[in-house]
């Protein structure tokens, strides 16, 4: 039986005519996490989407959780699979108190639909924490910083106790600290081991320590794919992005420079 947390075969996607991603080949196996690393219009977001159940490929094979597309409820799927990026942000009702935003993550809908009782408030109350926004609860969504809306969006993916944790470029538009506040929070859910952890970024400098594996695709093919470490290097992503660049690893994290 394969165990494999996603398993992708000569997947291609075209739209209107551009084909966006070709024969792309990944395998992410138990217990590991990943950056998808890439220049604009690579694919990243798109692959991701993929293995997200949110697209269906033009071609090729993909299981994800043990869901074979084609055979499984993508429906089903996408409950399994936490998502959390800079475009969920304006899909959140911004009158709305954070209290009943993350409260919605347990049903994936956008807005407060239905009244929580008992274990399931609790529940919302220890995320909040978790995310470090427990006395931000009756606020108002609109009125939090955007690094607030992050970790909110971040405590209300866990809510359902995803089994996968997609960030699509989180960490977009942060400052520093508040980066650093969001990639700790990654690094707790990598840590604990009940999901696997996979992160499109532009910029190796956001991604945590926890990520064990890099995928690098370039003009929607894979460039790279492997152990972190012997991914993320200086002659693979000067090829990706066209510039030459140089890379430092420092406990665990990579930062690039040009040269």
């Amino acid at each position: 039986m394969n165990n494999d947390t996603i398993t992708v075969r000569g997947v291609c996607l075209r739209r209107s005519g551009r084909e966006i991603l070709r024969n792309i080949d990944w395998t992410v196996g138990q217990g590991q996490h990943w950056a998808v690393i890439g220049a604009n219009g690579s694919g990243k977001t798109t692959l991701l989407k993929i293995v997200g159940g949110m697209l269906f490929p033009t071609a090729g094979e993909v299981t994800v959780l043990g869901c074979r597309f084609g055979r499984c409820d993508l429906m089903a799927l996408r409950q399994r699979v936490a998502w959390v990026g800079s475009s969920l942000l304006w899909r959140m009702p911004g009158h709305e108190r954070l209290w009943d935003i993350v409260s919605s993550g347990l049903k994936a809908t956008f807005g407060k639909v239905y009244e929580l009782e008992g274990a399931d408030r609790d529940r919302v109350d220890a995320c909040l924490a978790r995310a470090g926004l427990g006395d931000r609860g009756e606020s108002p969504f609109s009125v939090l910083s955007q690094g607030e809306q992050q970790r909110a969006l971040f405590a209300r993916s866990l809510m359902a106790d995803p089994e996968l944790f997609i960030m699509d470029e989180a960490c977009s538009g942060l400052d520093i600290p508040s980066r650093e506040r969001l990639l700790h929070l990654a690094d707790d859910v990598m840590r604990e081991g009940k999901c696997g952890v996979m992160m499109v970024t532009h910029h190796i400098e956001e991604i945590p320590a926890g990520i064990t594996h890099a995928l690098v695709l370039k003009e929607g093919r894979v460039l790279a794919s492997g152990p972190a470490a012997q991914t993320l290097t200086a002659d693979i992503l000067s090829e990706a992005f066209g510039l030459r660049v140089g890379v430092e690893n420092s406990n665990g994290r990579f930062w690039a420079r040009v040269m």
